[in-house]
């Protein structure tokens, strides 16, 4: 499993690292839209966690950005502000999650691990049988 973590993530960073070196995951991080689209093209990344004040690419930009690729990676908005309307905005227009900073362990390590599982998950597909 591999993740892109957009903007500038001072107090929260290491959490972050710990998680993912916890679980063996893989981590890139980016701190513009031009080094996070550069990272996207040349890595499977199943997860994206962006701030939602990214220097000039909003959350929303990030979505629109995103659904352009082969196989988009499911968004995790991140905020201070973290609060219901946030949530409500960021389910109802596409993203996956958000989580609220400062980040707790148990909550990254849950809302990421589950955001991998929805990206991996496949419908079994409907067989017609003979007739």
């Amino acid at each position: 499993m591999s993740a892109l973590l957009v903007g500038e993530y001072e107090n929260d960073r290491f959490l972050v690292h710990e998680v993912f070196q916890k679980f063996g995951w893989r981590l890139f991080e980016a701190r513009d839209r031009k080094r996070a689209m550069q990272c996207l093209e040349r890595n499977p990344v199943q997860v994206v966690i962006a701030k939602t004040d990214v220097p000039n690419w909003s959350w929303r930009r990030v979505l629109s950005d995103l659904r352009r690729l082969t196989k988009p990676p499911q968004l995790i908005v991140t905020s201070r502000t973290a609060d219901e309307s946030l949530w409500a905005e960021v389910l109802n227009v596409g993203g996956y999650d958000v989580m609220a900073q400062p980040f707790e362990q148990y909550e990254v390590e849950r809302v990421i691990a589950s955001a991998h599982r929805h990206f991996d998950y496949q419908p079994l597909a409907m067989t017609a049988s003979p007739a």
